[in-house]
């Protein structure tokens, strides 16, 4: 591991700023992080504190007022919701279904791989063929699965808070660009708004992409054996999983049965987010409301023993 280095600011060189001069515009531990991560997407990547900063910066720094974005239905509620907030800046968003093609007459594509938590994938080849830029949030497939620039997207983006990180102990977000005019120009929003991430995360995400490949590899094999088993049990509904990755949404009959299960837990964390290596599963209903349905629980599978996890799971549907 490179050494952490909190350093806020350098030393001019004959009287001239070098590459790092100022925290906000440069540090050691992102350049280091966003030159692997940036290996992984196969763009340029950049860093920010947190996957709604990257998504903030994407469109202040890149879209205009009237401009529209064409957004995934049933994706991450948060996407939406600030989206929504920013409609009084001129933004505008229409909801499509990802699974067919985008609609005319937008500025810009914004798909989830594999959406949260339906866990439907978008038509990257529909998608590709409309004239508008198009944005892959692959937060939960992560470059292991999918690589949105090797399709045709023109932006990958993560909140590298989840599987990239994997630990829950790290607040990023990021954005990989295709085109490098585009990096530069997030690059220059980024200093200039302050939305910056900070050395220590930076330096934790190095670490965590040491180990994704053989983290997500067992999450995929221990989320498809829990698919299996809760397809087959009698009080699951509907049960979604994508094949691959480490998250997956199960339904019960409503809402009491979802919070039996919530509150009944042993070994499975009762807590929001995903992508740790401990499993957390949770009611989306409460944050999300009548946008998903009562009985929804989404689980984020950790790289616990399968049969252990299996085994908190059929005692709390009981």
């Amino acid at each position: 591991m490179e050494p952490l280095d909190r350093a806020t600011i350098w030393p001019y060189r004959g009287g001239d700023p070098g590459e790092l001069y100022y925290q906000r515009y440069a540090h050691p531990n992102g350049i280091a992080a966003e030159g692997a991560l940036a290996e992984l997407e196969g763009g340029e990547a950049l860093l920010f504190p947190s996957g709604a900063g990257a998504t903030t910066a994407l469109v202040l720094g890149l879209l205009e007022p009237g401009q529209t974005i064409a957004l995934a239905e049933g994706g991450y509620y948060g996407t939406g919701v600030l989206f929504a907030a920013l409609e009084r800046w001129g933004l505008g968003v229409v909801e499509f279904d990802q699974t067919g093609p985008p609609p005319a007459g937008v500025d810009l594509v914004w798909l989830e791989a594999p959406s949260n938590p339906f866990l439907t994938m978008p038509d990257l080849e529909a998608a590709a063929a409309h004239p508008a830029r198009v944005v892959v949030d692959s937060t939960a497939a992560t470059p292991i699965y999918l690589r949105p620039l090797d399709a045709g997207a023109d932006f990958a983006l993560h909140s590298a808070t989840k599987f990239l990180g994997g630990h829950h102990d790290v607040l990023l977000g990021a954005v990989v660009c295709r085109s490098s005019d585009d990096a530069e120009r997030l690059r220059d929003f980024r200093g200039r708004s302050g939305i910056v991430a900070a050395p220590d995360p930076c330096w934790l995400l190095s670490r965590s992409l040491k180990t994704l490949r053989v983290r997500m590899e067992r999450h995929t094999a221990t989320a498809t054996e829990l698919a299996e088993r809760l397809r087959s049990h009698p009080s699951v509904e509907v049960v979604r999983y994508p094949g691959f990755g480490g998250l997956l949404s199960f339904d019960l009959a409503d809402g009491e049965a979802a919070r039996h299960v919530e509150t009944s837990l042993r070994r499975i964390k009762n807590a929001t987010s995903l992508g740790g290596v401990e499993s957390v599963l949770e009611s989306r209903t409460r944050w999300e409301g009548d946008r998903v349905p009562p009985g929804l629980l989404r689980l984020s599978v950790g790289l616990e023993d399968a049969d252990e996890l299996w085994g908190d799971l059929e005692q709390a549907l009981a």
